[in-house]
C-alpha cells in the first residue's frame, strides 16, 4: 500500500396594464377562400377542403393541413407520437378507446386552418386530459459504449459557453492524468489509483489505470466533473491510499518509482478543478422568481410564469394563472423566450394580462440583469419595415426555413415576423425575433448555401424564385446590411454528438449529432429518428449541452429510438390501424408552442411602444457559399 504522490508539475408587473387593445386584423385578401370559426377568421389559400381524423388523438380537422403524405395525423407530435417508445401509454390508452392523454394534446400544432368540425369536442376534452407525460427509459444506453462501438467523436465542452466549464475548461485532454478509486482491488476499504484519459467525449472521459500500457481490458469512462475524479497529488493531501490494480500489481517491484517516473511532468487537473465546478454550477435564477415568457398557446404574445425549480440552469416554469399547477414550460435561463417583468409593455409586444391581480406570498420578479442581453442596435436609420420580405426558420417547425414577411416593427430591435401562406388572420401565430436573431436570413440565403427554402402554403409556382415572389407580391426584400453576420469560432464539425433539447417538447433533452454545419448556423440530428425531425439551431443555442450534461446535473437524457422498438410500437398499433408509416413533415419548435387556438381563453394587450431582452447575436456571412 502506498501513500499519495504529490510528483506532477504544472409592483412592476405586466398583469397591471389595462390600457392596452388588441391590434386591427389586416383585411383579408379577397380571392382565398375564408372559413370563420367561433369568431375567428382563417384562410385557406389552395381552396381543400377535405376532412381527416387523427390516427393518433382522434381529432378531426381539414385533411390538406394534416401531416405525412398520407395525411394521417393533425400534428407533427401526434405523428411521432404515434411511434415513439416515449409515448406508449398514450398510444395504448387510444387503443383501448380512452380519452387522449395531455401530452398528445399539449403537444400538438394547431393546424394552420382551425380544425372546424371538432373545435368544441376539442375544448372539451382538453378538460379531461390525462397529467402523466411518459419517457424513454434510459436502461440499457451508455455514451460510452455508444461512442466506442461506432468510433464517434463528441463536441467539445468549450464548444457550449452557457454549460458548466464550458469558459473554463482549460487544456483538459488526452493523456492528462488524475486520480479515481481503484475497482480493481480486494481490500474493504476504498482505494485510488492513477489513471489517464485515453478518449474525451463531452464531459465523459475513457481513463486507463496507469501500468496497462496498450492494455484496454479495464478501460472505462467516468465524467470528469464527477465527485470521483482529482488531481494528481489529491491522495497525499488528502491522506487516501493509492494501491496499483490487483491484475498488474505484479509487473513492478517499485511501484512508487514507477509513478514517479511517469508523472514528472506530465499534466494533471488544477487544484481548484473540483472548485470551479462546483461554482459553474451556481445558478442565479431560483424558485418563485417570477418572468415574462412566450405563451406557448399563442406564440405572438408573452405571460407571466413562475420559476418552478431548476436543473442545471434548465428553468420549470409554471404560468401564473394555473391553479393545478401543471400548465408548464421549459427552457434554459439563458432563452431569448424568457424576459422580466415589463418587457413586453418596454417595446410594445402582446401580453396575456393575468387573472391574478396581485404576487402570491412568496413571489417576485427576477432582476433584469439576469436574464440575456441582446446586442444593440440603431433604428434611425436605415432599418427593418412592415411588408419586408425575408428567410426565417419556422419556429413551429424547426426542420424548415421558410419565405417570411415582417409584420410588425417594436422597439429596441425585436420584430414581429409571420410565415407566408400560413398565417391565421388576427396575427396569433406571429412571433418575435430579435433584428440579430440567428434564426432570421436575407432574401436567397437558402439558394446560395444550398438549402431548401419552403414556399408559402399554397403557391404553384415552383420551383420558387425570389425574383417572381418579391414581383407577384409587390414586396421588397429586407436590405443584407441589416442582418447580424457575426460567425464565432464555435468549434463544431460535422459528425459530432452532443446532448440536445427536443424543442417539440422542450422537456426531454436526446442524444443527437450535428450533420451539417452553414456559418453558424446547426442542422441537429436526433439519433435513431428520421431526418425529418431534425432541426436548424444556433451554434451558441442554450438548448446544446455537452455529452455527459444530463448525468452532472441529474437530468434524464432520452437514448436514440431503436427500429426494432418502433417497429413493435406500429405493430401493437395494427390491432386498429395500418402500420405507421414515419412520414413527417418537419417537427415543431417547442412541442409547446400551439399556433392556433381560440382567443377565448383570456384577454390579450397590446402594449404601447417603449426596453429589452433576447436572442444571441448573427446570422452568418450570408453570401459567402458554404458547402455542407
Amino acid at each position: 500500500m502506498f501513500d499519495g504522490y504529490d510528483s506532477c508539475s504544472e409592483d412592476t408587473s405586466s398583469s397591471s396594464s389595462s390600457e392596452e387593445s388588441e391590434e386591427e386584423v389586416a383585411p383579408l385578401p379577397s380571392n382565398l377562400p375564408i372559413i370563420k370559426n367561433n369568431g375567428q377568421v382563417y384562410t385557406y389559400p389552395d381552396g381543400k377542403s377535405g376532412m381527416a381524423t387523427c390516427e393518433m388523438c382522434g381529432m378531426v380537422g381539414v385533411r390538406d393541413a394534416f401531416y405525412s403524405k398520407t395525411k394521417r395525423f393533425c400534428s407533427v407530435s401526434c405523428s411521432r407520437s404515434y411511434s415513439s417508445n416515449s409515448k406508449k401509454a398514450s398510444i395504448l390508452a387510444r387503443l383501448q378507446g380512452k380519452p387522449p392523454t395531455k401530452k398528445a394534446k399539449v403537444l400538438q400544432k394547431q393546424p394552420l386552418v382551425a380544425k372546424l368540425a371538432a373545435y368544441a369536442q376539442y375544448q372539451a376534452t382538453l378538460q379531461n386530459q390525462a397529467k402523466t407525460k411518459a419517457v424513454v427509459s434510459m436502461e440499457g444506453f451508455s455514451w460510452g459504449n455508444y461512442i466506442n462501438s461506432n468510433s464517434f467523436i463528441a463536441a467539445p465542452v468549450t464548444c457550449f459557453k452557457h454549460a458548466p466549464m464550458g469558459t473554463c475548461w482549460g487544456d483538459i485532454s488526452e493523456n492528462v492524468r488524475v486520480e479515481v478509486p481503484n475497482t480493481d482491488c480486494s481490500l474493504p476499504t476504498k482505494v485510488f489509483w492513477i489513471a489517464g484519459i485515453v478518449k474525451l467525449a463531452g464531459y465523459n472521459a475513457l481513463l486507463r489505470y496507469e501500468g496497462f500500457e496498450n492494455d484496454s481490458a479495464l478501460d472505462f469512462w467516468c465524467n470528469v466533473c464527477g465527485s470521483d475524479i482529482h488531481p494528481v497529488g489529491w491522495c497525499a493531501a488528502s491522506g487516501k491510499p493509492l494501491v496499483p490494480p490487483r491484475t498488474i500489481q505484479h509487473k513492478y517491484a517499485n511501484w512508487k518509482a514507477f509513478l514517479v517516473k511517469r508523472l514528472t511532468g506530465a499534466k494533471t487537473l488544477p487544484p481548484d478543478f473540483s472548485q470551479k465546478v462546483s461554482e459553474s454550477m451556481q445558478y442565479p435564477f431560483k424558485p418563485c422568481m417570477r418572468v415574462e415568457v412566450v405563451d406557448k398557446r399563442h406564440l405572438c404574445r408573452t405571460r407571466v410564469a413562475v420559476v418552478e425549480s431548476v436543473i442545471g440552469g434548465r428553468l420549470r416554469l409554471v404560468y401564473e394563472d394555473s391553479e393545478d399547477r401543471t400548465d408548464d414550460f421549459w427552457c434554459h435561463m439563458h432563452s431569448p423566450l424568457i424576459h422580466h417583468i415589463g418587457w413586453s409593455r418596454s417595446i410594445g409586444h402582446r401580453f396575456k394580462r393575468s387573472d391574478i391581480t396581485k404576487k402570491q406570498d412568496g413571489h417576485f420578479d427576477t432582476p433584469p440583469h439576469l436574464f440575456a442581453k441582446v446586442k444593440e442596435v440603431d433604428q434611425s436609420g436605415e432599418w427593418f419595415k412592415e411588408g419586408m420580405k425575408l428567410e426565417a426558420i419556422d419556429p413551429l417547425n424547426l426542420s424548415t426555413i421558410c419565405v417570411a414577411t415582417i409584420r410588425k416593427v417594436l422597439a429596441d430591435g425585436f420584430l414581429m415576423i409571420g410565415i407566408d401562406g400560413s398565417e391565421a388572420a388576427d396575427g396569433s401565430d406571429w412571433f418575435c425575433y430579435h433584428a440579430t436573431s440567428p434564426s432570421i436570413f436575407p432574401v436567397g440565403f437558402c439558394e446560395i448555401n444550398m438549402i431548401e427554402l419552403t414556399p408559402p402554403r399554397g403557391y404553384t409556382k415552383l420551383p420558387f424564385k425570389w425574383f417572381d415572389y418579391l414581383r407577384e407580391t409587390g414586396s421588397v426584400a429586407a436590405p443584407v446590411k441589416l442582418f447580424n453576420k457575426d460567425v464565432p469560432n464555435h468549434g463544431f464539425r460535422v459528425g459530432m454528438k452532443l446532448e440536445a433539447v427536443d424543442l417539440m417538447e422542450p422537456r426531454l433533452i436526446c442524444v443527437a449529432t450535428v450533420t451539417r454545419i452553414i456559418h453558424r448556423l446547426l442542422r441537429i440530428h436526433f439519433d435513431g429518428w428520421e431526418e425529418e425531425y431534425d432541426q436548424w439551431v444556433d451554434c451558441e443555442s442554450p438548448d446544446l449541452y455537452p455529452v455527459g450534461w444530463c448525468q452532472l446535473t441529474g437530468y434524464q437524457l432520452q437514448p436514440p429510438a431503436s427500429q426494432s422498438s418502433r417497429e413493435s410500437q406500429s405493430g401493437s398499433s395494427k390491432q386498429k390501424k395500418k402500420a405507421k408509416s414515419q412520414q413527417y413533415k418537419g417537427h415543431k419548435k417547442m412541442t409547446t408552442l400551439q399556433l392556433k387556438e381560440e382567443l377565448i381563453d383570456g384577454e390579450d394587450y397590446s402594449f404601447l411602444q417603449g426596453a429589452s431582452d433576447q436572442e444571441s447575436n448573427g446570422s452568418a456571412n450570408f453570401y459567402i457559399k458554404q458547402e455542407p
